[in-house]
């Protein structure tokens, strides 16, 4: 979702027509010891998470890509590379393409982010044990540290992510089997694994004092030193905009152009609201599907109906959650199925939502490796796209190419100074030895 017009679009100068959001501080970031920092930095770009050793967090989430991985969908297990030149491993290609496209990781340490994922099957619950709703329900483990710590348990268990196949390594094979937590399960086995390397485990121990008292590495010590990791290395507020907030400077010419608009008559910030640009809620946007969809095994379609696969509410149905814009300039392709890989190729589409699938370019999909049958399901299939334009709530706008080009100069002032080195960086080497994705 980009920007959702809901009054008549007028082109002002100067100043946005509403309250900006305050300026972003460190009192709206968990506290991140620098050591805890550089463990996840390490497991995060360290392929020993992934079932066949092949594959690393970093691999789907690079900052050379904006912490994404430059394509429409992603190509998980089975692939050779980085970014747009990963390509099918001759001797274990992949399945499919990871059904929906890679997010961005920049400011999720902020406490402002309370649901993940596109479809927000993981939302902060103070009702549950753990504090937290998660498809796993009832067999959600304690121990993660929040929200950004639990989210990392999913590519993971993922045969197209990180797992592999189940012929392929005992991970994948405990993960099909249902085998998630406790001993034998898929996160015991990788816990295993990281403690068996006596750096990380000399790591572990001089971060969590509980394991310096013997407690073994579990997996929930992994994915909260990776969360501790990705809130120090990606908190981003040093842009233009972020100047603005702070009152230090002021926008010119066609990027103030777009801030009036964007908070003024365009509407934009009535979804995209707050200091990170979003409401965390879900809208349907007609963004166009492309890829496998979400189905579960006994389904067959490439449908990806969003929210509703969560709540089971009809009202839901293409509805996706609201993105962060901050360095959206660098975060593309955009939309749940990274349908568009020009940013002002998705305004545009954003201004006619119901026609943004039947008028699709799709030279505008980033896809490598070979054609799937599922890639053009969907959009070969007018009732498909029915369905789709149905669900779309905002109504068109014209906007003229100036117009456009306004509300993109103010996005590119959401740019980040340190967005695409982080704080960190990317390690030479990880303890494994295994190699690391540069």
């Amino acid at each position: 979702m980009l920007c959702r017009f809901l009054v008549p679009f007028l082109l002002v100068a100067g100043p946005g027509l509403t309250d900006l959001p305050l300026a972003v501080d460190d009192g709206q970031f968990t506290a991140v010891a620098l050591p805890e920092a550089e463990l996840g930095q390490l497991l995060f770009y360290d392929p020993i998470l992934s079932g066949n050793r092949a594959i690393s967090c970093a691999t789907c989430h690079h900052p050379r890509f904006g912490t994404s991985d430059g394509l429409s969908l992603g190509m998980g297990e089975g692939g050779i590379g980085l970014g747009p030149n990963r390509r099918p491993d001759p001797a274990n290609p992949p399945e499919q393409r990871i059904p929906r496209n890679a997010p961005a990781l920049f400011n999720l340490g902020a406490q402002d982010f309370t649901v993940l994922f596109h479809d927000g099957r993981i939302e902060v619950d103070p009702t549950r044990p753990g504090g937290l709703r998660t498809p796993l329900a009832a067999d959600m483990t304690l121990g993660f540290s929040g929200i950004l710590s639990a989210q990392t348990m999913f590519p993971v268990l993922s045969q197209d992510e990180m797992a592999g196949h189940v012929q392929e390594n005992e991970i994948a094979r405990a993960a099909r089997q249902g085998l998630i937590t406790g001993p034998g399960g898929a996160w015991d086995l990788i816990a295993q694994r990281v403690a068996a390397i006596p750096a990380y485990q000399a790591r572990f121990e001089a971060v969590y004092p509980e394991i310096a008292a013997g407690r073994p590495i579990a997996f929930t010590d992994i994915s909260n030193a990776i969360a501790g990791f990705m809130g120090f290395e990606w908190r981003s507020d040093d842009s233009p905009f972020d100047a603005v907030l702070r009152g230090e400077a002021a926008l010119e010419g066609a990027a103030a152009d777009g801030q009036a608009l964007f908070y003024g008559a365009g509407g934009c910030s009535t979804c995209h609201s707050g200091p990170f640009q979003t409401d965390h809620d879900f809208h349907a946007m007609g963004v166009p599907q492309i890829g496998p969809g979400k189905a579960a095994r006994f389904e067959s379609h490439s449908r990806d109906e969003g929210r509703l696969r969560v709540t089971g509410l009809a009202e839901d149905a293409f509805k996706f959650r609201t993105p962060s814009l901050r360095n959206v300039r660098l975060t593309g392709p955009y939309g749940h199925s990274g349908a568009y890989a020009d940013l002002t190729e998705f305004v545009t589409a954003h201004a006619d939502p119901r026609r943004a699938s039947e008028a699709y370019d799709r030279s505008q999909a980033v896809l490598v490796g070979p054609s799937f049958a599922s890639d053009w399901r969907i959009l070969d299939d007018p009732a498909e796209i029915a369905q789709i334009v149905a669900a779309t709530s905002p109504d068109r706008i014209d906007l003229s190419p100036t117009e456009i080009a306004a509300l993109v100069a103010f996005l590119d002032s959401l740019t980040g100074a340190t967005a695409l080195t982080g704080r960190l960086g990317v390690p030479e080497t990880v303890p494994s030895g295994l190699p690391v994705d540069q």
